[in-house]
Formats: C-alpha cells, sequence, structure tokens
C-alpha cells in the first residue's frame, strides 16, 4: 500500500522514506486512521518538520492521493476548481451536465470539498452506536418522503459505529432499505444515500458501513458496493429507475483506455542538471479514456413505450459520467434501409451514412424484436447484418421478458443474427463483458 509514496514526497524535498510507511502502517493498524482527514493529519506529523513544509507537504498529499495538481503560484482554489477529481465529486451531488458555477457559487463548493477531504476524528464530536440506530429502526418501513435531497449535504459532527455488526446482517438489511426506498436521500441514519450516519451510501460518517456509489470520502467503509458478486437490488428485473445506477457501473467497462507517449521535458531537465548538461530524453506514459456508443432505440409503439425514459436516461447519465461520444437514433420495429437522428421519426440516416463510421463504435440495439413476420424482410435483415459486419462489439438489449422470447416469430431469428441479452442490469454487465472479448480479440 502506498509504495510510491516516499518517492513522490521526496520530488518535493520532504523527507520520507520506509520508515514513513512502516509509521503509517502502525496508525492504521491502531485505528488512527479511519478518514482521509486523519490520513492528511497523520502523514504531516510523520513527514513535515518546519513549518516550511506545510506547503509543499500539502502540495505533495493532494497531487497523490486526489490527483490536484497545484502549480507554482496557483490558488488552491483554482487548482481544485480546475481538477477531475472535483468535479466529478460535484457531479456526484448534482448530476448535472456541465459544472460553470459563478465564482461565489465556486467558493462555496471547494469549501465544501475541502470540508469532507479533511474531516477526521477530531471533528467529529460524538460517536453513535450503529446497534442503537438499527435497533430503533424499521427497515421494512415506508419511503414516504422521497427525493429528500437538500441542495448541500449537510455538515457531519457526529459519527456512527457499525464495525460490530456483520456485514451479512448489513446486507441483508441494506436489501430492506433498497426495497422501501423510492428517491433519492441525503443525510439522516436510513436510507441509501449520501452524507449523514446511515450505514449504506456515501460522503457521511459511518464507520464499518457500505459505500454505495461516490468516490468514498471518509475511507471508513468495509464494504463497497459495485463489487459484481453483491448488488443491493435484483439485477434480473427490467430496467428502472431503482436499479439504473447498477447498470450504469456495468456500462462503465466499455471504456476503452489507449497510452500515448509523451517526453517528460520537467523530468529531462531536472536529471540532465544532474548529469552536468548532458540531457537524455525521459518519456512518460499518458493515459487516453474514451467511449464511443451508438444507441438505436425502437421508439415507436405501445410495447416499447414504458423502457425509453429509462434507457434514455441510463445512456445520458453514462455520458454525464464518462463517455465522450455516444450518437443517439431511433426506428420502428425494425429496419427499413435506414435510421432516423430524431425522436419523431423524420430525419432519415441510411445505413451507408451509418457504416461509415468509425467501427471502433459499440453499438447497442434496444427494442423487444417481436414483431409480424412479414415485417422482418430480406431487406431488414440485410440491414442488420451489415451493421453486426461493421460494428464487431454489437449487442441488442431486450426488454422484452426472457421466457417470452421463444414465443415470438422474429425474435429467436434476431437472437441468432446479433448477440441479445435482456435489458436488466445483469444483461447489461453480461453485454459489456462480450463487447470487451471481442475488443480483445480484434486487437489479436
Amino acid at each position: 500500500m502506498f509504495d510510491s509514496l516516499p518517492h513522490h514526497f521526496r520530488k518535493y524535498n520532504l523527507n520520507a522514506d520506509v520508515r514513513t510507511l512502516l509509521l503509517l502502517r502502525k496508525s492504521m493498524e491502531r485505528g488512527l486512521v479511519l478518514t482521509l482527514g486523519d490520513l492528511f493529519l497523520t502523514l504531516k506529523g510523520l513527514i513535515t518538520k518546519d513549518p516550511k513544509e506545510f506547503g509543499p507537504y500539502t502540495t505533495a498529499f493532494y497531487e497523490y492521493f486526489l490527483s490536484i495538481d497545484i502549480k507554482k503560484g496557483e490558488r488552491l482554489e483554482t487548482a481544485i476548481l480546475r481538477s477531475d477529481t472535483f468535479k466529478d465529486w460535484q457531479k456526484v451531488r448534482l448530476e448535472e451536465d456541465e459544472f460553470v458555477p459563478d465564482l461565489s457559487e465556486a467558493k462555496e463548493w471547494v469549501e465544501r470539498f475541502l470540508d469532507e477531504v479533511h474531516l477526521s476524528q477530531l471533528d467529529i464530536k460524538r460517536v453513535l452506536s450503529g446497534e442503537n440506530i438499527l435497533n430503533n429502526d424499521d427497515p421494512n418501513r415506508p419511503d414516504l418522503n422521497p427525493d429528500d435531497s437538500p441542495e448541500v449535504p449537510e455538515k457531519i459532527e457526529d459519527a456512527a459505529d457499525y464495525r460490530n455488526i456483520s456485514l451479512k446482517e448489513l446486507r441483508e438489511r441494506m436489501e430492506k432499505i433498497a426495497a422501501q426506498q423510492k428517491g433519492k436521500h441525503s443525510g439522516g441514519n436510513r436510507w441509501i444515500g449520501q452524507g449523514g450516519r446511515s450505514p449504506f451510501g456515501h460522503g457521511g460518517a459511518a464507520m464499518g458501513g457500505i459505500r454505495m456509489g461516490g468516490s468514498g470520502g471518509g475511507k471508513m467503509a468495509r464494504a463497497v458496493v459495485g463489487d459484481p458478486n453483491f448488488y443491493p437490488v435484483d439485477r434480473k428485473v427490467s430496467l428502472s429507475d431503482n436499479n439504473i445506477d447498477v447498470a450504469l457501473a456495468s456500462l462503465k467497462g466499455i471504456e476503452e483506455e489507449s497510452a500515448e507517449i509523451m517526453l517528460d521535458i520537467p523530468t529531462t531537465i531536472k536529471e540532465g542538471l544532474k548529469q552536468g548538461g548532458i540531457f537524455l530524453p525521459y518519456e512518460k506514459e499518458k493515459i487516453n479514456k474514451k467511449v464511443q456508443v451508438i444507441l438505436l432505440i425502437d421508439n415507436g409503439g405501445l410495447s416499447m413505450t414504458p423502457y425509453i425514459r429509462n434507457v434514455t436516461k441510463l445512456f445520458s447519465k453514462m455520458k454525464t459520467r464518462f463517455a465522450h461520444d455516444l450518437k443517439t437514433y431511433y426506428y420502428h420495429n425494425t429496419l427499413y434501409g435506414g435510421v432516423y437522428s430524431d425522436v419523431r421519426r423524420r430525419e432519415f440516416v441510411s445505413i451507408d451514412k451509418l457504416i461509415k463510421m468509425d467501427k471502433n463504435y459499440s453499438l447497442f440495439i434496444i427494442g423487444d424484436a417481436d414483431m409480424a413476420p412479414y415485417e422482418l424482410s430480406d431487406d431488414s435483415i440485410a440491414s442488420w447484418q451489415r451493421l453486426k459486419e461493421h460494428y464487431a462489439r454489437t449487442v441488442w438489449m431486450n426488454p422484452l421478458d426472457q421466457r417470452h422470447w421463444a414465443l415470438s416469430d422474429t425474435v429467436p431469428y434476431l437472437k441468432r443474427t446479433i448477440p441479445m441479452f435482456p435489458l436488466t442490469p445483469k444483461g447489461v454487465q453480461e453485454a459489456v463483458e462480450l463487447m470487451n472479448k471481442k475488443r480483445v480479440y480484434s486487437k489479436l
């Protein structure tokens, strides 16, 4: 853990070595480091010996643990605002498409961000018994106040300790809570959300709870939902508001990384000066992440109406969180020479034009695939096959209950033409796994 930490801090002329790691490990074993704020204070005591080192230490800490690069002469607030860590943190709380606050709002959000980063055991005035909280609450109580989310999460001054409760018991209780929860919640001791002292969620003060969503904040959770072996919802039911975030977690798996070799100018100059003016080029990797997705949605007929909203919401969230290129088209039942770029299906886009795009796009087809046999003509089948041949990573997500697929005249045929999965969180995960296998094979 943190093997590269001494080297990183020494770049800022700070005294850090293997003994620093040993002392940090002992501090963690003794329960002295439960939050990121605790980590900041503990390392500060181990590494800094002079107040003049406080500034370089903060810069090194923010870069190492938060990926916030504070440039020379730059204000901390400015560095935080332009960092991906802060933008991701802010998006999780507001789920906005774009973060463009005015200066006064920016200051408020930076202060909130710093409050969470530096939350330590010293800031927590009381530690409440998690057992008492759970014993005094009925997990089957219905959610009578959905979407109870203040614009800015509450400041946490009390913590709850759930470390004496088994993970099995917490997970069973979480499933009951999830079954009752109807909306987003912030603060409090009960619901799955952000802030507060609930054992389920993120951004709060719950020792030994289960983190769900968010970046972790206080680092106090014993388990993190996102492990494919556990989800607090039924992953086999159709896509809905209750399980859309689980499907989103699987969709992140189609994110593709590519490495670009770049000249590391600062290191080249620094090492060259050490070598008496012999400047040998030092290189570093720049990791580029990208997602290219084409979404074809069957938005015609009553059978697809219940699913269009959730599908659109899922992929809109995907674009907000981590996608760079998402193109959406529409069709009705099957392809008739092309698709449409607008919801009303007036702006026609031919198949020829569609297959001239980059073949590295991942193609998701959303539709029940159930139609009259005469609609699935030879020309229509040829169009589907052309798409499948051009886009190697093509899957069909079907909202129709999988038990009824065999009863349809057209579903079995299209299923043989294009890999088909149920439109459920589990189906999305399996579809992404297949896409990733095809990506690996295409590079061999």
